[in-house]
């Protein structure tokens, strides 16, 4: 029988978390004077980041950890998203330029950092991390291993930040792309998921085989429609990020151009 109140207290996740919401403190605390004279505490960013810190802990740390490794594939891709989209999302805003930027700008990740912030370069981590762990030989060996799930969950986390970077840059070494680069970027991530979207939409056998014996919580919803509904979530929760993320960006090109056109009048 499932355990609903379950939440998982690992030293590992529980003092991971705790020690970036540390770090974070510093930096803009006793250390901010030091790394950016004169500037202020940065409150809102401080709520994003911590945010970021709670998302992640929900998803992998509350009862939904358990039911999507134990039972519910639909509930596993919610996780997902929560990891992909919403928690770094946040980490990224959270950060202040002035903290990131005396790491990014010393001279050995100078060359790394402009080959890996390429949009080109982050897509292709994002899409092919996400593609390749959900074949369903390493997506079971992370259902069964608690280690190897703990490094799933990473990595998604991990490409979800180079996927955001284009975006959500916080850095001035490694700054966020044109509006158009945006636009045309994400449209291209969208067309390279879906590849594995119709993969977990549309086939008919059951991929995952602890999903197809696992104890069916609802007497009605069987592993077919489980999956089938893991694979919406999947495309229709990106494919709405996606098409959020043009529309901003180009609601900003647009307000950009305007701002332009009234500075030559």
């Amino acid at each position: 029988m499932i355990e609903w109140t379950h939440w998982h207290n690992e030293p590992y996740l529980v003092g991971g978390l705790i020690l970036l919401g540390w770090l974070f403190a510093i930096l803009a605390g006793p250390l901010r004077e030091r790394l950016a004279p004169g500037a202020s505490y940065p409150k809102r960013q401080a709520i994003k980041f911590y945010a970021a810190l709670i998302i992640f802990y929900l998803a992998v740390g509350s009862p939904l950890d358990q039911i999507g490794e134990r039972y519910l594939f639909s509930a596993h891709m919610v996780q997902h998203t929560l990891l992909i989209y919403a928690a770094p999302v946040l980490f990224l805003l959270g950060i202040p330029r002035w903290m990131i930027d005396p790491v990014l700008s010393r001279p050995g990740l100078r060359t790394a950092g402009k080959i890996a912030s390429q949009p080109v370069v982050c897509g292709a981590v994002f899409v092919i991390t996400t593609s390749v762990w959900h074949a369903p030989l390493l997506y079971e060996w992370a259902l069964q291993d608690k280690l190897v799930h703990v490094l799933e969950h990473l990595m998604f986390f991990g490409s979800a930040l180079f996927y955001w970077w284009p975006h959500l840059s916080p850095s001035a070494v490694f700054p966020p792309r044109s509006y158009p680069t945006q636009m045309v970027y994400q449209l291209c991530v969208t067309i390279a998921m879906i590849p594995v979207y119709a993969y977990i939409t549309f086939t008919p056998s059951i991929l995952y085989p602890t999903y197809e014996y696992a104890p069916r919580l609802f007497a009605d919803f069987s592993p077919t429609n489980d999956q089938l509904l893991a694979g919406v979530i999947m495309k229709i929760g990106g494919m709405l990020v996606s098409l959020t993320a043009v529309a901003v960006s180009f609601y900003r090109w647009y307000h950009a151009s305007e701002l332009r056109g009234t500075d030559r009048l």
